[in-house]
């Protein structure tokens, strides 16, 4: 792929073959093997690894940079050496045949090389192992509308996707295409077709591959993080096409999501968006992730979800946003839930400490009022 306007990293896939990459290819084995996210080397220090959430070395010799540049160079075609001699940085994407996928940057700091791995697994966890609510299940089943999944950065909004898409890869005759900058779990074609395409090696950008998705006749499409509003206006145009359409947003609750929308769009196109929103919307999904007491548990998640009905239209269509909170709470027989309900459940299942809940919960009077018992209605709605 050629360069890009902003001159990022270029951008290249291969797939190893037999006899290349040796060096590394026993490091991507092993990365797969600990079940690590992330591979660092660094010169002078030994191999790094990240699991779960914690950077830790491994017990191998330091690297010089001349042995990573070394083995970098194995992974690297006489085009991509040039590029990165020119630039001090590359991108590229490995597959070992039959194993695991490999996002790699290799860059220089402070005149050394360095190397950092990224695995992309195909090992998809499903909703009762993530501890994710019935209704999650529920909004998967849908066949149109646009589910949005949000909350900060590593609050697991992609395993809870990836999860969703594989109930869906495993229940539906289909066509899933996913849009991602970078891909983050593989999957394999079950009842249904899955194509991915990642941003700067499959397709140039986000904008190309927009614009020809209608053409790849998709049922189901990812589009990876919604960051402006060119984005977002596909996201709406596919879902009000018949699509189910799953995507993120940086919100820390469901209705602070409806308003990081809007403010993607000048104000003269907002009542039109609203509309939009009100008429597609099928769920929205805001996640914490928690550590977890219960052993072989690392962390959990606190989730809210709000699903639409014609209460939540309503308020989308008028503006009134700030009030979907109190339908949310409403509503948790129908399946949606709010914050509160959900660490309650959470440390009624001994699965979250009470003093952690307390710390992000949106309202800690409310949440020990339930504890005490002063809430008419104490039942988990996790689905046990």
């Amino acid at each position: 792929m050629a360069e890009t306007k902003d001159r990022q990293p270029i951008h290249e896939h291969s797939r190893l073959a037999p006899g290349k990459a040796v060096q590394f290819d026993s490091f991507f084995r092993a990365l797969t093997k600990a079940g690590g996210s992330d591979l660092h080397l660094k010169a002078g220090r030994p191999p790094y690894v990240r699991i779960n959430t914690s950077m830790r070395p491994t017990k191998g010799e330091p690297l010089s940079s001349e042995k990573i540049e070394e083995m970098a160079m194995e992974l690297m075609t006489d085009k991509q050496h040039k590029y990165f001699s020119d630039h001090g940085a590359i991108d590229l994407a490995c597959e070992i045949p039959g194993g695991d996928r490999f996002r790699i940057n290799i860059y220089r700091q402070r005149g050394n090389v360095s190397v950092s791995v990224r695995r992309v697994t195909r090992n998809i966890r499903d909703f009762e192992d993530l501890h994710l609510p019935a209704s999650v299940r529920t909004i998967a089943e849908a066949h149109q509308g646009l589910v949005l999944l949000s909350g900060p950065t590593g609050c697991g909004k992609s395993t809870t996707i990836a999860a969703m898409l594989q109930y869906i890869n495993r229940t539906r005759a289909c066509h899933i295409v996913t849009i991602e900058d970078p891909i983050e779990y593989l999957y394999e074609d079950e009842k249904a077709l899955v194509n991915q395409r990642e941003i700067g090696i499959d397709v140039e950008s986000f904008d190309s591959a927009l614009r020809y998705l209608m053409r790849e006749d998709p049922d189901v499409v990812l589009i990876g993080e919604m960051r402006d509003y060119e984005t977002f206006q596909a996201a709406l145009q596919a879902s009000e096409t018949g699509h189910l359409v799953f995507g993120t947003v940086h919100a820390s609750s469901a209705p602070q999501t409806i308003g990081r929308i809007l403010d993607l769009f000048p104000p003269e196109g907002r009542d039109r968006v609203r509309q939009s929103l009100a008429d597609n919307l099928q769920a929205i999904i805001c996640q914490k992730l928690l550590p977890c007491i219960a052993k072989d548990v690392d962390r959990i998640p606190a989730v809210e979800i709000l699903i639409r009905n014609p209460s939540v239209r309503q308020l989308i269509s008028e503006d009134r946003q700030s009030e979907l909170a109190e339908v949310i709470r409403s509503h948790e027989r129908d399946g949606m839930l709010s914050f509160t309900r959900s660490l309650l459940d959470l440390i009624e299942r001994n699965l979250v400490d009470p003093r952690v809940a307390y710390e992000v919960a949106p309202n800690v009077d409310e949440l020990k009022m339930l504890m005490k018992g002063i809430s008419s209605s104490r039942t988990g709605l996790l689905g046990r």
